[in-house]
């Protein structure tokens, strides 16, 4: 009996690794895509992604942002630190989420201020 209950862990393990492998070969796949999509930047942007386990659109609604300016990036992640610290009963999860999310997003402005710097016959090569 035990043997049989053995057997199916392990069978029940291999396909779930199975599964967890398809899962990210399709993940990757899909966002070396929309990189392809989107040019240079998008690459940049997606490595970015890959980087800090953070898409753009998730930071930005983390954030509760639409718009990616500094400062609204600032006031939104001060706020959201403070409310979120665990000495005033907040979690500790949720402000690492906004340290990433912020982070995140200090990246994506920093990939499009290089982006903005090149000059127009270099970004049309890219």
């Amino acid at each position: 009996m035990a043997k049989y209950l053995a057997q199916i862990i392990v069978m029940g393990a291999q396909v779930v690794g199975r599964a967890f492998a398809r899962a990210l070969r399709q993940e990757f796949a899909a966002s070396q895509a929309a990189a392809e999509a989107r040019g240079q930047a998008g690459r940049q942007s997606a490595a970015v992604s890959s980087f800090t386990g953070m898409t753009l659109q998730e930071a930005q609604q983390i954030l509760n942002i639409t718009t990616l300016s500094p400062e609204e990036i600032q006031k939104n992640y001060e706020h959201l630190f403070k409310v979120n610290d665990k000495s005033v009963g907040g979690s500790f999860y949720l402000q690492s989420k906004v340290v990433r999310a912020k982070e995140r997003l200090d990246e994506e402005l920093s990939i499009q201020k290089q982006d903005q710097k090149k000059p127009p016959e270099q970004q049309q090569q890219t």
